[in-house]
């Protein structure tokens, strides 16, 4: 490894001790880029690691909020806006009881080069709440998307942070921020969030983007390995971006065979999306209940990366972060699978990884294989700045194209500094770094 990028991970691993996920996130990075600074020994004396690694502000702040009772409930609001080199801030929220600043500072360094990666003038940034939706009525979400945006609205704007949804943040919670924001500044300004209801702004094809995006990576990865034939998949999640995937692997005669939530999985030779979409969309419900509404398939508790009985060629993680370990990642081997995309952001914990290049998998980190869904962020805010709204065939194609030159990024990163071409993960990070440093060098210091 690169001495100066040892030098800033030890450096990092001192000041950031309390972030586990933050510092899993940034070894992942600098190693795999190390490459680069064996090339560039002056970006140690720019310091531009150390930069780059600093968030240029986070922001916290608390939200109040009523319930349905009349009862007082305070979360933390955060927003973490980590690097403008290359246009706006750009990153979801994320409300889920989970959320802490390192889980946010992961997400937020993982932008940076996902974004970069779209080709599209967008910076890195991510932010959210500890709050949970979950059995909360509408009127309790929108008093606390109110609330939170009475603080945000302040950070943010078409030309300075643009955030859009995440983990239990739709098109609902999108609605009730914008609403406020709307409100308080006295002016419409479509631009200030993505991710909106077709109604008000929003694009054509964002709700299906991270999914499609992801089958489309997959398809390239496909077709530059000579996988052939090779079409029975296991997508884990049952949120937006797995129910899209499925949506489109089966469009191109994939053969999906299971999904999950976070309680357990369905196994099924001819999963009925339909019901998925009903249970999942609609009725914010659990899968336990889909086997006796479609009328066939099996439920099983825990995780289906466990479930050794499974025969599939690929699997698409679309859940969590650190879902699977290296334990599963073996399991998932002996069942045949022979490529891993990731649908979430980082599923797969570094011992996965591992296990996925000593054995031969081939793998698609999150920041490649995920950026559809930012990238059709970006087409919205396009057509919002333009006050023009595509049809669903244009952004369709517009994505495609991206997710094709992502595939592309990284591969000719690879050959650039001399690595395996099929290595996704160090052709990714090297692809997205390379653009972010030029424009920090360009710009001097700030």
């Amino acid at each position: 490894m690169n001495s100066y990028v040892e030098k800033v991970l030890a450096a990092a691993c001192e000041k950031d001790k309390n972030e586990p996920v933050f510092l899993q996130a940034l070894q992942e990075v600098l190693v795999s880029t190390s490459v680069i600074f064996d090339q560039h020994p002056e970006y140690e004396k720019e310091a531009i690691l150390e930069r780059l690694i600093e968030p240029e502000r986070v922001i916290q702040f608390r939200v109040p909020w009523m319930d349905d009772k009349g009862e007082y409930h305070v979360n933390r609001g955060f927003r973490v806006q980590y690097n403008s080199a290359l246009g706006p801030y750009k990153g979801g929220l994320r409300f889920h009881p989970s959320v802490n600043l390192g889980i946010l500072k992961f997400l937020g360094f993982e932008q940076i080069f996902k974004n970069s990666l779209t080709t599209l003038p967008i910076g890195g940034g991510k932010g959210g709440s500890d709050f949970d939706p979950k059995g909360k009525s509408d009127r309790e979400i929108m008093r606390f998307c109110q609330s939170f945006m009475t603080e945000l609205y302040r950070h943010i704007g078409p030309d300075v942070d643009v955030p859009a949804g995440d983990m239990g943040v739709g098109s609902r919670e999108v609605g009730y921020l914008f609403g406020q924001y709307k409100r308080i500044k006295g002016k419409n300004e479509p631009g200030v969030l993505t991710g909106k209801h077709l109604t008000y702004g929003g694009s054509i094809c964002r709700t299906e983007a991270t999914g499609y995006g992801l089958v489309y990576f997959v398809e390239e990865m496909r077709k530059a390995n000579n996988m052939t034939g090779k079409d029975r998949v296991v997508v884990s999640g049952s949120g937006n971006v797995a129910i899209y995937a499925v949506e489109k692997a089966e469009q191109l005669g994939w053969h999906v065979i299971a999904m999950s939530d976070s309680k357990g999985y369905i196994v099924d030779e001819h999963i009925d999306l339909s019901v998925v979409k009903q249970i999942k969309e609609v009725e914010h419900g659990s899968l336990t209940s889909y086997v006796e509404r479609a009328g066939h398939g099996e439920y099983h508790p825990g995780s289906v990366y466990d479930d050794a009985t499974l025969k599939y060629d690929m699997a698409l993680p679309c859940g969590t972060q650190n879902e699977i370990d290296g334990a599963k990642a073996a399991n998932m081997a002996s069942c045949g699978c022979v490529l891993v995309a990731e649908g979430a952001n980082m599923p797969s914990n570094p011992d996965a990884v591992a296990y996925y290049h000593e054995h031969g998998i081939l793998y698609g980190p999150g920041k490649a294989a995920n950026a559809g869904g930012v990238a059709t962020s970006a087409l919205e805010m396009s057509q919002n700045s333009q006050r023009l709204h595509w049809t669903k065939e244009e952004v369709d194609e517009k994505l495609h194209g991206i997710m094709i030159g992502i595939h592309n990024q990284c591969v000719e990163a690879c050959k650039k500094y001399g690595q395996d071409p099929k290595n996704y993960m160090v052709g990714a990070n090297i692809a997205g770094m390379e653009k972010v440093i030029a424009a920090m060098m360009q710009q001097g210091d700030y």
